[in-house]
């Protein structure tokens, strides 16, 4: 015999929240699915025919009335924004266990900052193998590959486009390109050129 699925009570200012949550365009679909399951069970309905509505497993569904269900005490205790944000909590995924990064986010930036040095003579550039020993005598890190350095540096790249996407001023007279770019519309026409 299945346990029985823990009740619900659903007060109206919850209610209405869970409701706008649920109807939400904007709303992660996680969490408009969760919101759906605790105002389908708070009227009455089984997780069973639940999960069938909305495409769930029934021990999913459980899993969020259970979660629900330890929350209403603190959640009637709200009003306001400070409720519609812990009912956004409650129905959130809590953070999942796995190893903490190797790196801070300052000695990334350190490591990007290094990179943007000039480097020391004889050397003309960096390598990502020159980074790693400047890193390591810097006490930037203990140690670091060529592989890891490589990977924060292209994670700094700008991500903008090279050239401004934005039309020119008004006062440009029409017809006239910007400063640079009758060169790149030279060198497109020569190679769209047909024979």
């Amino acid at each position: 015999m299945a346990r029985p699925a823990p009740l619900i009570e659903l007060p109206p200012e919850p209610r209405t929240v869970l409701e706008g949550l649920a109807r939400s365009r904007e709303t992660a679909h996680s969490l408009v699915q969760r919101a759906q399951i605790v105002l389908r069970a708070a009227d009455g309905e089984r997780s069973k025919a639940i999960g069938q509505a909305l495409g769930l497993n029934e021990d999913a569904v459980g899993q969020w009335r259970r979660r629900w269900v330890d929350a209403q005490e603190r959640l009637a205790a709200l009003t306001g924004p400070r409720l519609v944000a812990a009912i956004k909590e409650v129905l959130s995924d809590r953070p999942r266990c796995g190893a903490p990064g190797d790196f801070t986010p300052e000695q990334i930036c350190q490591i990007i900052a290094l990179a943007c040095e000039t480097p020391p003579d004889p050397l003309t550039h960096w390598t990502r193998h020159d980074l790693v020993r400047e890193t390591i005598a810097r006490g930037i890190a203990p140690t670091i590959s060529a592989t890891t350095i490589g990977r924060f540096l292209k994670s700094g790249r700008p991500q903008a486009a090279s050239h401004p996407l934005l039309a020119p001023p008004q006062h440009r007279r029409r017809g006239q390109l910007p400063e640079g770019r009758a060169h790149d519309l030279q060198a497109l026409s020569s190679s769209h050129r047909v024979p």
